[in-house]
């Protein structure tokens, strides 16, 4: 293949690369590039940093995906669990000063 060719195709792949990121919807690039998840995996790995690192000079910010339902999950249960530990913080503290106070 020509140089030129390979060029033309690194291009199109980082396009595919660049379109993952901005949309983080891998499963669907992958299928409008015509290949399997694995290959544009491969892809990311190969051009990820160059990509990023060019949408950061054009000022391009990448927006966070919104949590899964486990994910929500999983911090409320963080939440609950440190708002449990900080009610039997206070409860303990209440104790000792009522105890405090008797003496």
């Amino acid at each position: 293949m020509g140089k030129r060719k390979i060029e033309i195709f690194e291009d199109l792949k980082k396009k595919y690369v660049r379109m993952a990121l901005e949309t983080n919807q891998y499963a669907s690039t992958a299928k409008s590039a015509g290949v399997s998840s694995s290959t544009l995996r491969n892809w990311m790995r190969q051009y990820e940093t160059e990509v990023l690192d060019q949408m950061e000079s054009e000022g391009v910010r990448l927006t966070q995906p919104e949590p899964t339902e486990k994910e929500y999950k999983k911090k409320y249960e963080q939440a609950m669990k440190l708002l449990g530990e900080k009610e039997l913080e206070v409860a303990v503290l209440k104790d000792a000063l009522k105890k405090n106070d008797h003496h």
